[in-house]
């Protein structure tokens, strides 16, 4: 039996598309190994958000073909649908795969054979208008469940639309038979991952607000989250739906970018402020205990001392939970490298890390005031130094003794002992609870 191993760079969007391939090796009779094991093929899935992507692409080609000279070695994502000739020139690539055709390895590599010369199938990115259908599979307990693709934003920092092309989505009644084939694989939690998520279904006459309507009447299907939701895509009646839903968890990752008006307008996005406030404090209205994550960007070009320090303050004032933090590196056929003046890179890493900080203390404000409340926690994770680790619905970190029945399993928990060091509480439960059924919630 031939193995195959795959290294993922980047967004939970392009595991998914990952596991996805893996399946169909599966189903070609390949033995699926680890990246650090010697195969006969190896499959790469980059990213091109940061300008790491080269350096990226290239030590995983060479760790690969230090564990097996021979293998075949395919590159495929984001980075190879820009920059196709780039990837090609790395010493032992055999194939580079772009946006239209990631899917088509089976068809485009042959027998999987060493290459004397790199093959490219690259098209135009506008040539990919089809929505291949993926979901991750691995032993974690979370899916991520791919419900859209592409992007029709033209944000100055993002080579996204250039990588996956326009915004595209199947009908409602394909995206429920993969979640019951989910639940069908054991998993108890659904994230719905996209590149822009919330544009789901706008070119099929449907709506994101009728997919998780739809989704949320599934039966068997005990959480769903959704991963990212741009916040003029994040309407009102979601929300309102969000609080009264079965499934829906009390958790929102938000992208803001900047928190200056000036910023958000350099940087072509399609809000401001003053909607991002107002999403934020409809959340808390209907969902108090809701967790609510936070993108940002710094050292964006023209982001000045200034503007820098109004983000900072907005962020402040606003009553999120944690914030994931990104320093601006440029990326080429972007707006944004003619704009000026250009943040030095130093300063940037230095704003980087004052956000960060602050992410810090947003976490533990939130988590602490959670203090002695009841929540429910599905424990995923293998054990590490003899503890299981899970999150409750709103997105706090739960640890305790690890027990085999846990895994999968969702549970009532109090939340007691805050522990610093871990940054999450750990908690110990009765054998009793321990012991009983993964297939419901106990408390």
């Amino acid at each position: 039996m031939k193995t195959v191993a795959f290294h993922t760079l980047g967004c939970k969007l392009n595991f998914s598309e990952t596991s996805s391939l893996k399946r169909e090796f599966e189903d070609h009779d390949f033995l699926v190994t680890g990246f650090s094991d010697k195969a006969d093929v190896y499959v790469i899935n980059t990213c091109s958000v940061t300008q790491d992507a080269n350096s990226d692409c290239r030590k995983y080609v060479r760790q690969a073909l230090r564990r097996n000279p021979d293998a075949f070695v395919a590159v495929t994502g984001c980075y190879a649908q820009l920059e196709p000739q780039e990837i090609a020139e790395i010493k032992g690539v055999d194939v580079v795969i772009g946006a239209r055709d990631k899917f088509k390895l089976f068809e485009l590599a042959g027998q999987f054979e060493k290459k004397d010369k790199t093959i490219i199938h690259h098209t135009d990115v506008n040539e990919a208008v089809d929505f291949h259908h993926a979901f991750s599979s691995s032993d974690r307990t979370r899916a991520f469940l791919k419900i859209q693709d592409g992007c029709d934003y033209k944000c100055s920092f993002c080579t996204i639309p250039l990588a996956r092309g326009k915004s595209r989505s199947p009908l409602i009644a394909e995206i429920l038979k993969n979640a019951r084939q989910v639940l069908d694989e054991g998993y108890r939690e659904i994230v719905l991952t996209g590149v822009n998520a919330g544009d789901f279904g706008r070119y099929n006459g449907e709506s994101f607000l009728e997919l998780l309507m739809a989704l949320d009447r599934i039966d068997g299907l005990e959480r769903i989250r959704i991963s990212s939701i741009e916040p003029n895509l994040l309407h009102d009646d979601i929300i309102r739906f969000a609080a009264d839903s079965r499934t829906i968890q009390p958790h929102f990752h938000i992208p803001l970018q900047s928190g200056s008006d000036t910023m958000l307008a350099i940087m072509k996005r399609r809000y401001r402020t003053d909607l991002y406030r107002k999403r934020i404090g409809l959340i808390r209205q209907h969902m108090p205990s809701a967790a609510i994550g936070v993108d940002v960007i710094t050292g964006h070009p023209g982001e000045t001392e200034e503007l820098f320090r109004e983000t900072i303050d907005f962020i402040q004032a606003l009553d999120v939970s944690y914030l994931h933090v990104f320093t601006y590196s440029e990326r080429p056929n972007t707006t944004a490298l003619d704009i000026s003046p250009v943040i030095p890179v130093p300063e940037r890493r230095k704003r980087t890390h004052v956000l960060r900080r602050l992410s810090k203390q947003k976490r533990f404000d939130f988590d602490t005031r959670h203090a002695g409340q009841q929540h429910t926690v599905l424990f995923e994770s293998e054990p590490k130094n003899g503890l299981i680790a899970g999150w409750t619905e709103n997105y706090i970190r739960v640890y305790t003794p690890f027990h085999p029945t846990l895994v999968n399993a969702i549970k009532k928990i109090s939340l007691d002992q805050y522990d610093t060091e871990t940054g999450g509480y750990i908690i110990s439960l009765p054998l009793s609870i321990v012991k009983e059924s993964a297939g419901s919630v106990h408390g």
